[in-house]
C-alpha cells in the first residue's frame, strides 16, 4: 500500500496549527492536519480569550528581576516555580533572566511591535471565512492596577504601544467602575484598549475555523507524530503504532510539546512552558461586557457564552506535574475580590503555553532542513498572533518572503 503523500503537513490542530493549514490551503496546496487530540482541545481551549494587539512589551523587563523575591515568595503572587523543575532547567531560567536587560528587552519589543501590527490582517480573513464572526465581541478590555506603583511599571510596555500606534485610553479608578459597574474591587486606575477583543467560545473557533478548511478539501489524521525524517524531495512522518506519510513541506505547530516530535529541529530549541489555569462560573458572564484584567494578579476576567472565564497566571513547573491546587485557589480568591456572590466555580483547568526565553515565537525554517518549518512559542498570545503566524508560514511554503521583517523569530537566533 503506498504510503499517503502531501503537498504540505502541519503538526498541531490548535489555533496556530489550524491558522498554518487554513493559509497554506489558500495558496492552492493539498494540507493535512495531524494531532492526537480533536481540534482546540489543547491549550488553545483555555486560554482567556483575548485577542490583544497590544501586547508588546515582553514579561521579560528589568523591573521583573527587581520584583522577583516578592514575586516567587508571595503567596499572593501570581507567579509561582516549582524549585526542583527550576534547578533542573537553570540554562532556560538563566537566558530568561539575560533577556530581561533593556537593550534586549527593546529589541523584543520591537520585532513583537512590528509583527503585532499585522496580526489582525493574519486572523481576520480566516475568520469572515469561517462565518465566526458571531464568536468575536468587539468592545475592547480593560487592564486595571490597584495601586499607583504597579500602574508606573507599566510606563514602558504604555510607551511601546504608543510607538506602534495601538489606540488606548487612561482611565481613573472611578472611569472604570461606570464601565463596568458590578466589579466589586476598587482600583487605582486601567487603560481601556479600543481595539482589543475577546472570543466568546475559544474551542468553537478552533473548530469553526477548523471545519471550514476541512470543508475546502483540508485532511485531519487522528495521530499521534513521533518522529519525522527530512529527506532531499520529502519528509517522511512516523505516528505512534508505525504508520507513515510523507509530504513535500512540514510544519510543526504543537505548542509546548513542539519538541517531542523527534528529528524536527524543534527538539534542538530552549522551549518550556508557562503554565496557566481557568476557573469558570457558569451562569456568570453578563456580570461584565468586556475583559478586565487584573495585571498585579495575572489574569484576565472574561465574558464567554459558557460563564465568566477567570484565566492567567505563570507557573514554571514544565508539562509532567500535575494541576497544583494551591493556582486554583489563588484564582478563586482574586475572583471573590472582583465580584460579589460568585459560589464556587464549575470547571478548573490547567494549559501549557509555548515559551522561550526571550518571549518571542519561533516562526521560520528550522535547523534541521528547508523542508521543516516550525511555528511555537507564542506564550501568552497565541489566540492574537495565530493568524499572522499562519500568513508567513504560508509566504515560506510558496517559496516567498513576508511582507515584512520576520528575521527577529528565526529559530537560529539561539
Amino acid at each position: 500500500m503506498a504510503e499517503e503523500h502531501f503537498d504540505v503537513a502541519v503538526i498541531g490542530a490548535g489555533m496556530v496549527g489550524v491558522c498554518c493549514a487554513s493559509w497554506i490551503q489558500r495558496t492552492g496546496k493539498r494540507v493535512a492536519v495531524l494531532d492526537r487530540n480533536p481540534a482546540g482541545t489543547g491549550t488553545s481551549y483555555g486560554n482567556a480569550g483575548t485577542i490583544a494587539p497590544f501586547g508588546i512589551a515582553p514579561i521579560n523587563h528589568p523591573n521583573l528581576v527587581r520584583s522577583l523575591p516578592q514575586l516567587l515568595f508571595s503567596k499572593s503572587s501570581a507567579l509561582t516555580v516549582d524549585w526542583g523543575y527550576a534547578l533542573t532547567h537553570l540554562p532556560w531560567m538563566l537566558s530568561f533572566l539575560r533577556n530581561c536587560r533593556q537593550e534586549r528587552v527593546d529589541h523584543i519589543s520591537n520585532a513583537m511591535g512590528t509583527l503585532q501590527e499585522h496580526s489582525d490582517a493574519g486572523l481576520n480573513p480566516l475568520i469572515k471565512e469561517a462565518s465566526a464572526d458571531d464568536l468575536i465581541a468587539s468592545i475592547g478590555a480593560l487592564y486595571c492596577y490597584s495601586t499607583e506603583a504597579a500602574y508606573e511599571k507599566s510606563a514602558y510596555a504604555r510607551q511601546m504601544r504608543e510607538k506602534y500606534g495601538v489606540r488606548f485610553e487612561t482611565l481613573s479608578g472611578g472611569e472604570i467602575l461606570e464601565m463596568e459597574p458590578e466589579l466589586n474591587k476598587t482600583f487605582h486606575k486601567g487603560y481601556h484598549f479600543l481595539d482589543s477583543r475577546h472570543v466568546r467560545d475559544s474551542k468553537a473557533l478552533t473548530e469553526r475555523l477548523f471545519r471550514h478548511f476541512l470543508s475546502q478539501g483540508g485532511s485531519w489524521r487522528q495521530k499521534e507524530v513521533e518522529r519525522v525524517s527530512p529527506g532531499t524531495d520529502k519528509v517522511t512522518i512516523t505516528t505512534r503504532g508505525g504508520e507513515k506519510l510523507t509530504c513535500n513541506m512540514l510544519v510543526v505547530a504543537a505548542g509546548a510539546h513542539s519538541k517531542s516530535i523527534k528529528g524536527s529541529g524543534a527538539e534542538r530549541l530552549p522551549l518550556d512552558t508557562e503554565r496557566g489555569y481557568h476557573v469558570v462560573y457558569r451562569g456568570q458572564q453578563d456580570r461584565i461586557s468586556r475583559v478586565v484584567g487584573w495585571q498585579e494578579g495575572g489574569f484576565n476576567a472574561t465574558p464567554m457564552n459558557g460563564g465568566l472565564r477567570f484565566a492567567g497566571t505563570v507557573e514554571i513547573a514544565g508539562l509532567k506535574k500535575p494541576l497544583n491546587p494551591a493556582r486554583i485557589g489563588f484564582l478563586k480568591g482574586m475572583a471573590r475580590e472582583m465580584f460579589d456572590g460568585l459560589g464556587e466555580p464549575q470547571e478548573e483547568w490547567l494549559g501549557f503555553r509555548p515559551t522561550l526565553p526571550d518571549s518571542l515565537p519561533v516562526i521560520s525554517r528550522s535547523p534541521a532542513s528547508d523542508r521543516i518549518l516550525l511555528a511555537f512559542g507564542h506564550h501568552h498570545l497565541g489566540l492574537t498572533l495565530s493568524g499572522i503566524t499562519g500568513r508567513i508560514i504560508a509566504d515560506f511554503t510558496a517559496g516567498r518572503m513576508p511582507n515584512f521583517d520576520v528575521s527577529g523569530f528565526d529559530a537560529r537566533r539561539f
